[in-house]
């Protein structure tokens, strides 16, 4: 076991890893949605367990928007509670995160799990309701200080004289700082490298992407034309998901799978840094990349016969996860259905591409067809 895990995680991540599960017996899995799956509600429960939990929450809503439907506001709160949805915008978790007086590192969790990306430290509203959080003080008084600093500029790429570690170089300035006056200094110190875009991930999101656009040399030593967008996408990642945006009729896990699938579209914004990097994409790409290096020096220990099974899965498992965490994203999680199927295509053996893997089980998992192989 890479790291420490909950039971059902664990046993996740060991069925995976031992089960020997054929892509039909991987597909019954997630239609049979045996998965345990982790939910905000549970989540929320497990960081706030007293049994007021409604209350504060529907309390504290009305205290910073005096003005809202309270029939409305019981409606969503009780909905996100009951775990028939969760909260879709940022400030609503931070929100929560003030009126259950959470710590910064369980609001990070919260957002990572449920929005992609943690706290965005280069985000000047979160980097300041974050410190107001840390240090004790209310919601409406960070609303307040944020409302009277100038507005950001939106810095999102990288400047000359900038490292793609930007984010951790502004996060570590403003820990340091222990009053408002200081907060306000720091803050327009930093105006001009503020913005919504994780310019971490487009570093990652371009060297994985290079590899797909530049082919490797032909066998006679020739040079192949470069890839569209259109290509890489058809090639390497469409991987037979369905292009249909009605999911009217998909169950709860092929939703969660399929949910912010990329296309071509999506690829050239996020290259264009018109969108940000979504965690879905960045793992994709590391899968049919597998986190190989340039094509004119492919050697990787990890290919090597002797190198078992276990250890393979391990070291992607830890690779994987150290690079989401340096983008500010949640780690790989078993019993999330999208990281399931990650890990299983991670778990392919060495005559088999991860990619393909992967393909295989949403080509059936979308497909028509009733798999007729052994359960699990």
């Amino acid at each position: 076991m890479p790291v420490p895990m909950t039971r059902l995680s664990a046993a996740e991540y060991d069925h995976i890893l031992y089960g020997h599960l054929t892509p039909g017996m991987a597909v019954a899995y997630l239609r049979e949605e045996r998965i345990p799956l982790r939910s905000f509600a549970e989540t929320l429960r497990s960081m706030y367990p007293e049994p007021d939990l409604l209350d504060k929450l529907t309390n504290f809503y009305l205290l910073v928007e005096p003005g809202q439907n309270q029939q409305s506001l019981n409606r969503k709160l009780r909905n996100w509670l009951s775990g028939r949805n969760q909260p879709s915008s940022r400030d609503d978790f931070f929100r929560i995160a003030f009126a259950l007086r959470l710590g910064e590192q369980q609001l990070n969790h919260l957002l990572g799990a449920f929005t992609g990306y943690g706290i965005q430290y280069r985000s000047g509203r979160e980097v300041v309701f974050v410190w107001f959080l840390r240090n004790g003080y209310g919601y409406l008084e960070a609303r307040a200080f944020f409302r009277a600093l100038p507005p950001e500029q939106g810095a999102e790429q990288l400047q000359e004289g900038w490292t793609s570690h930007l984010t951790h170089e502004v996060q570590n300035e403003f820990q340091m700082i222990q009053t408002t006056q200081d907060l306000r200094a720091c803050y327009m110190k930093n105006i001009g490298r503020f913005g919504s875009m994780h310019l971490r991930s487009y570093y990652y999101f371009e060297r994985y992407l290079d590899q797909l656009i530049h082919p490797a040399p032909a066998w006679d030593g020739g040079r192949e034309a470069d890839y569209s967008i259109e290509t890489v996408m058809n090639n390497y990642l469409s991987m037979q998901m369905p292009a249909a945006r009605n999911r009217s009729s998909y169950t709860l896990i092929q939703k969660l799978i399929k949910q912010n699938w990329p296309n071509a579209t999506a690829l050239k914004n996020i290259r264009n840094h018109v969108e940000d990097v979504p965690r879905k994409l960045l793992i994709l790409l590391y899968v049919v990349t597998e986190n190989g290096g340039s094509a004119y020096d492919p050697y990787r220990e990890l290919d090597e016969t002797y190198i078992t099974l276990e250890e393979r899965v391990e070291d992607h498992w830890w690779t994987l996860n150290a690079m989401l965490n340096d983008c500010g994203m949640a780690p790989l999680d078993t019993r999330n259905p999208f990281d399931w199927l990650i890990l299983y295509a991670i778990a392919a053996d060495d005559s088999e591409f991860m990619s393909d893997r992967m393909e295989q089980v949403i080509a059936r998992l979308f497909g028509d067809e009733e798999d007729t192989e052994p359960r699990a």
